[in-house]
This record gives C-alpha cells, structure tokens and sequence, in this order.
C-alpha cells in the first residue's frame, strides 16, 4: 500500500463508486517493517502516507452490497494463465520487500502461489528503459546509471559523463507521479548549475540557440520548441471542441510532429 501508484484522489473516488464495494483485506493493508519504516520517516512521500490511511479507513467499512466488487491486492504479481480454450484462471505469486543495494524498497517473489479463478484478463506492461547509442545503460533496472542526476560511465562507478544528465524514469526507474517527478528534475538542475560554476561542463565554439537548431536541421532531426507546443496546444484543443471535450491528445509522438508540421505550412 505505501509504495502504490495511484494518486489521493484516484483512491478516493474508487471507494466512493456509486456501483461498486471497494475490498481491501485487513490483511492486505498491513504495512511490512519497512513500509512502516518510510511511512514513518521524514522522506515519506504525502501522496503515499494519504494513501495509506485512506486505505485504512476502506478497509474498515462494511461492504453495502453493491453490484459490483472491487478488490485491491498488494504485493501480488501473476506468473501464469490458466486455460485452454478460454481464460479459467490466473497463477499469481505472493512477494515480499526489501533493500537492493542503492537502500531502494523493492518487491522480489516468495515461494507462496494462489490460483484465483477469472474469465477475463487485462494486461498492463508498464514501462521499461530504452537504451540509447554511445550513451550508459544499466540493463537490469532498466535506468542511466547517474549520481543525482549525473550520468556515470557505469552502474555503481564514480566517473562521470560530463554534459550528460538525467531526470524522470529513465533516472530512477518506474515510480512516481508528476509530483514526484518535480523534486528529481530540480535535483538534476542544481548538479548542473553546480558544474557550471565549477566549469566542469561542455564548452561549445558557437553557444548559441540558431547554431543549435541548424545543426539539428542538417541532421534531419525533429525537434519541438515552445512555441511548436504551443502550436500543438491549440491543435488539440481545437480537435476536443469538436466533440465538447476539453481537448483530444495526439496519442503518438510521429502524429504530433507531422501535426505541427501540417500546421505550420497551412500557416505559409
């Protein structure tokens, strides 16, 4: 429960369907040593201490009987499909957490299994790292091995790439929200501006913005500036009102370059 994706408002309109129980186990929302250790220490994130205890009050509540059940298991991952013709069940296995060696919490299987009977199934692959040309890669978590932000020349090493930094997922790995993301981007930054000052960063003959995008046109490389975004912005907007909606989002990043691209010529 403490390390859930989910944010504040998510679990709490779950448990207020006008159509549907949501079932969390007593046993379910018991928090292991070291959940409890990093709810209860000053890096607890407030989205996951919210979640906990909004679970809690959940799990508390007696079903009232509606037409449909919801039911939340943790630390629970599914390792095999039951059937021939059709789906009749899934295999799952029961996992536990601990502290790799960068003192993360992470889930690894247990020896426990369980068959829960089902008809349906929906996949959901998340997301893993892409390495990319000349630049580190650590393959088993799927990240840019880094320091704060810094890319090293490898997992565990000290040496660093200098002008290579790095935020998000691909720095940390599958966790958080946009909230989370915040505090990592600007933790990269204040390395960056570190080196700066330090003069520990590239040093280019010609620093400046249309070198740059000369460069990137030469090479054939599409890029998006501000003010394509903002080009974009009104795109989707546009689409949306069509159908009384806020906005409909381009989906694929090849539809929003070949959008903009539509766009700015109908505009010449």
């Amino acid at each position: 429960p403490a390390q859930a994706a989910f944010t504040n408002p998510e679990i709490k309109e779950l448990g207020e369907m006008a159509g549907a129980d949501l079932i969390i186990a007593p046993d379910q929302i018991e928090l292991d040593p070291l959940s409890q250790e990093y709810i209860d220490s000053d890096e607890a994130d407030r989205k996951d201490i919210k979640n906990v205890q909004t679970m809690k009050e959940f799990a508390a509540r007696t079903p009232e009987g509606k037409p449909k059940q919801i039911v939340l298991r943790f630390l629970t991952s599914p390792i095999e499909i039951i059937g021939t013709d059709k789906v009749t069940g899934i295999k799952v296995v029961k996992n536990e957490l601990y502290k790799n060696e960068k003192g993360t919490i992470r889930p690894r299987a247990t020896e426990e299994t369980e068959t829960i009977p089902v008809g349906l199934v929906f996949r959901s692959v998340g997301y893993r790292g892409v390495a990319l040309p000349d630049v580190p890669f650590y393959d088993k978590w799927g990240i840019i091995p880094n320091d704060h932000g810094r890319v090293l020349t490898e997992f565990g090493g000290e040496e660093t790439v200098t002008g290579d930094y790095v935020v998000g997922w691909i720095k940390r790995g599958p966790s958080g929200i946009i909230g989370t993301n915040k505090p990592d981007s600007v933790e990269t930054v204040e390395k960056l501006l570190e080196d700066v000052v330090a003069g520990s960063v590239m040093t280019p003959d010609k620093p400046a913005r249309d070198t740059i995008e000369t460069l990137l046109q030469e090479r054939g490389v599409d890029y998006v500036t501000y003010a394509d975004w903002q080009l974009l912005d009104e795109l989707e907007q546009n689409r949306g009102a069509d159908s009384g909606r806020p906005r409909l989002k381009f989906s694929r990043i090849d539809e929003m370059i070949d959008a903009i691209k539509a766009a700015k010529q109908a505009g010449d």
